[in-house]
């Protein structure tokens, strides 16, 4: 029960960076959108290269710093997880919590669905996260999170 309330809260994270990064319009968090988009959208004078790229440094610090300390945090310090298989495994699964919530709701129903992440002038440039970028996604979810879970839960045991 304490695994799935940490999946929980990496969700909230993930979908409060969302909800900041959109706040003021799709265009705050463009750095998930394909390549074509991100041009045309600088194209519509709507952002710039620079923002892109200072955005994406934020973003991914936003989305990885929970991912490596509060989840190991919360699985070792609050679990009370031993040893590298115990670590690993909490860890895998809060972790595929937040990912399975990531594909689902986010990139399937929030992206795909609704007309929150919609851009102005981009709208033939959709679907925004097409089929190949949504393999690579779940296969992210699926083998990188246990990947990432495996080489966290080996640092702590060394520790």
């Amino acid at each position: 029960m304490l695994i799935l309330m940490e999946g929980v809260v990496m969700c909230f994270i993930l979908l409060i960076i969302c909800v900041i990064g959109i706040a003021h319009g799709p265009v705050g968090l463009v750095v998930f959108y394909e390549d074509d988009v991100k041009d045309r959208v600088v194209e519509l004078g709507y952002t710039t290269k620079e923002k892109i790229a200072r955005t994406t440094l934020i973003t991914t610090a936003a989305l990885f710093v929970p991912v490596l300390v509060l989840v190991p945090a919360m699985v070792y310090g609050i679990n009370g997880a031993e040893g590298f298989m115990d670590g690993f495994t909490q860890m895998t699964a809060v972790m595929l919590i937040m990912g399975l919530f990531d594909r689902l709701f986010i990139d399937e129903y929030w992206v795909g669905h609704t007309k929150a992440w919609e851009i102005p002038g981009t709208e033939d440039l959709k679907p925004y996260i097409p089929m190949r970028t949504r393999i690579g996604k779940w296969i992210g979810t699926l083998v990188g999170f246990p990947l990432m879970a495996a080489a966290i839960a080996a640092v702590m045991t060394l520790l």
